[in-house]
């Protein structure tokens, strides 16, 4: 397995294509998986909080979803192939369906969000199946659960914010036998148009920070933990720190 450590974390090595076939691999395989969307601040909380970081080493697949992990394998010397986000995973996921027949399960996001975003998902990929939706505002998550184990989705979309996400799906959704579980952090709020995606140039460009920032300005004081996250990627390199441990 092809992986760059950033911090301990390792990112596979992967484009988007090869990271759609780990998955189609995860659920022939039918052990529970987890799927991580890592950015900087994924990878800063986990070297922090060692229970997370436990979690992200147990995952099956971690791809870079922030442009950050992509400047700082570069800066480490081991390039990544492709910036795989969460969404764009997502997707192609549900275009794969329409041949594979895999069933979704929605988890997360403010109530109502996943319901729209399951319409239109349906809507514009025929051959989706989503055979559950539940909204993330939830402290006892026993009839989610059960309902998980009822209807036996494929691939289970968990839309409940870093760290809360990745880590139900390892302590509560592996233990439902589902294959695959995905953290999507914001992705339900744009497949339900409450939420609009940068242009395809700022995107391909490494810009979507950007642009989220102009759309949401209170998001700066997120921004801020990118430089320094590349800085220290950067003062690591001079000093010949190693990222695996």
């Amino acid at each position: 397995m092809d992986r760059v450590f950033i911090m301990g974390v390792g990112i596979d090595n992967l484009d988007l294509h090869e990271a759609v076939n780990r998955i189609d691999t995860c659920i022939e395989k039918g052990k529970p998986s987890l799927v991580v969307t890592a950015n900087p601040e994924i990878i800063l909380r986990a070297v922090k909080d060692r229970d997370f970081a436990k979690c992200l080493r147990g995952a099956a697949l971690v791809t870079a979803d922030g442009i950050g992990i992509v400047i700082a394998a570069a800066i480490l010397g081991r390039p990544l192939k492709q910036r795989v986000t969460g969404i764009d995973l997502v997707t192609a996921l549900f275009a794969r369906s329409a041949h594979r027949k895999y069933r979704f399960y929605l988890v997360g996001a403010r109530p109502g969000i996943a319901d729209k975003a399951a319409r239109n998902i349906v809507a514009r990929y025929p051959g989706v199946e989503v055979v559950g939706i539940r909204h993330g505002y939830f402290d006892d998550d026993s009839e989610i659960i059960e309902d998980i184990r009822h209807k036996k989705p494929d691939i289970v979309l968990a839309a409940l914010g870093m760290v809360r996400q990745e880590t139900w799906i390892r302590d509560r959704l592996q233990g439902c036998g589902v294959p695959v579980g995905i953290g999507v952090g914001g992705s339900f709020d744009v497949f339900a148009g409450e939420a609009k995606r940068a242009p395809e140039w700022m995107r391909r460009t490494g810009l979507e920070w950007l642009y989220r920032l102009i759309k949401q300005p209170s998001r700066i004081w997120r921004m801020i933990h990118l430089p320094r996250f590349l800085l220290a990627i950067a003062i690591s390199r001079l000093l010949g720190i190693k990222h695996e441990y």
